[in-house]
């Protein structure tokens, strides 16, 4: 995903995208090499990207707050003046929202592709295997 030698960039994330990777914390480290900005934007409530941010280690330096994601978008683009403003999200609503607000879209699937990132393997926290190989206990 270089851009040339360019980094005037800003990224974002939507939460999902950036849960569908297998290390997020190194995805950031990643893009800060060929990025100026790079933050998450969701829907979720602020505590709920918090924390998963937190667990991940990821450093954002913006995040969407309790504003929307289009909303947050807006905001981000007024507020860091670079050359791309790049959406990185998981479905058409994503797309569509980065179009209504200006900014390039691109499938987390195409962009793991061309960054080199690894997708998770799709198992959840919420999936407890360690629970169900208890099912055979007398």
């Amino acid at each position: 995903m270089d851009s040339g030698g360019s980094t005037d960039m800003t990224l974002a994330f939507e939460l999902e995208a950036l849960k569908a990777l297998a290390d997020p914390n190194a995805v950031f480290n990643n893009a800060r090499q060929w990025t100026e900005y790079v933050g998450v934007v969701s829907e979720k409530p602020t505590y709920v990207v918090t924390n998963f941010t937190r667990k991940h280690r990821v450093r954002q330096d913006f995040f969407s707050g309790p504003r929307g994601v289009e909303e947050s978008l807006e905001n981000i683009s007024g507020q860091f003046d670079t050359d791309r403003h790049v959406f990185v999200g998981v479905d058409d609503e994503d797309e569509a929202v980065a179009e209504a607000t200006g900014w390039e879209f691109l499938h987390v699937e195409d962009a793991a592709e061309a960054a080199g990132w690894t997708l998770a393997t799709g198992e959840t926290d919420e999936e407890a295997p360690e629970e169900q190989a208890r099912d055979d206990w007398p």
